[in-house]
């Protein structure tokens, strides 16, 4: 293959299918320095040979040990690069962004943040479970919540990394789970939004939304990225900002 300026050529070593559209690729040979939490670019290319590239968050975090990178993926029928990663094979090569970008990550959570939630829809999750398993830079927060919003449970995925992740952080992290197009008995369902403005996410997870201890990280569906600020902020809590702090911060890939 061709070189692509600002990429790396890389390997698929290994892919898993979760359902018929969402799939996660580990990619070897690929330098990326990277902190927890932060995401880059895959890229193939078109018919034409032109390159097709799109943002996507590193699932596993920075490690001395491996020499990989995981990305999770949904397939869009109707999109340009993402039927054509879907293709992808062990062995078959791949672009990997050479430099990784976002705020997601350790050093944005204030020291003061005595409850830190993570809030992701659909691959949204990615960037947390990197956060969370960064064992260098465990975040501090007494209470840690990672709600995971999907259309339908089978598309609950990392289920054995995020139990291992419970037992690492003895208590700390809490797990909540959302469907919104079927009813799961012991789940919560509907859209985070309403579930945070109704009060049965912070029911659920034993955790208060507050000004003075809440930081709030999204990752996932700009459509819920934009109500959710909307209700949170209602509820007293800003808008993250590099000089004056604040409480929520959130990460948009298209």
């Amino acid at each position: 293959m061709i070189e692509l300026k600002g990429f790396n050529l890389g390997k698929v070593e290994k892919r898993v299918d979760w359902t018929d559209e969402l799939f996660s690729l580990r990619v070897s040979g690929v330098p990326l320095a990277f902190k927890a939490g932060q995401f880059t670019k895959l890229a193939l290319l078109d018919e034409r040979g032109h390159p097709i590239s799109r943002a996507y968050s590193v699932v596993n975090a920075p490690s001395e040990q491996f020499d990989w990178l995981e990305f999770l993926i949904v397939a869009n029928p109707q999109g340009q690069l993402t039927p054509k990663l879907q293709q992808l094979r062990s062995g078959d090569r791949i672009f990997v962004g050479a430099t990784a970008h976002g705020d997601l990550v350790h050093d944005t959570i204030p020291k003061q943040a005595n409850d830190l939630w993570l809030l992701s829809t659909g691959t949204g999750i990615g960037p947390f479970l990197s956060l969370l398993d960064d064992i260098n830079l465990l975040p501090h927060s007494d209470n840690i919540v990672l709600v995971h919003g999907v259309r339908y449970d089978r598309d609950h995925v990392y289920k054995y990394l995020i139990e291992q992740l419970q037992q690492r952080y003895e208590g700390r992290l809490k797990y909540v789970p959302i469907v919104s197009r079927e009813h799961i008995e012991g789940k919560l369902q509907g859209r985070l939004p309403e579930l945070i403005t109704s009060g049965e996410l912070s029911n659920k997870a034993d955790v208060p939304f507050s000004q003075q201890n809440s930081f709030v990280m999204m990752c996932g569906n700009p459509e819920m990225i934009k109500d959710t600020s909307q209700v949170l902020q209602g509820l007293g809590l800003e808008k993250y900002r590099t000089r004056t702090g604040g409480n929520i911060i959130y990460e948009r890939y298209w």
